[in-house]
């Protein structure tokens, strides 16, 4: 396979109040794709199917992220999706709580060999 690298995208996504880490992934993930309007596939002329797409989250507790909840955001594309110990709990100054804040890498490739 000839994987080659055509975006990469980041983004950031925080749970205030529930603490929430899943929460908090699937909102750096949108944040990631939704700040950017980018159409590589039909830009050049790749099936949407065809788009290799790696995902790397970072969130202080990466065991509580649900990945079949962030695997819902995408709606095409060959997923894969990593969650890392990374991101920030801020402790809330005068009451009990964490703000949790999320970093995602969004990586899209494509398989230059196959698709023509």
């Amino acid at each position: 396979m000839a994987k080659k690298r055509m975006v990469v995208q980041f983004g950031q996504g925080h749970s205030i109040r529930r603490k929430d880490y899943t929460a908090a992934a699937e909102r750096a993930v949108r944040d990631a794709l939704w700040h950017n309007s980018l159409t590589v596939a039909e830009a050049f002329g790749f099936p949407k199917a065809a788009m290799i797409i790696d995902v790397e989250i970072g969130v202080q507790k990466p065991e509580e992220v649900d990945v079949k909840q962030i695997l819902k955001v995408f709606p095409y594309g060959q997923l894969s999706i990593r969650v890392v110990h990374g991101g920030l709990d801020i402790p809330k100054p005068h009451r009990d709580g964490l703000n949790i804040i999320a970093n995602a890498a969004v990586i899209v490739s494509f398989d230059m060999e196959v698709v023509k």
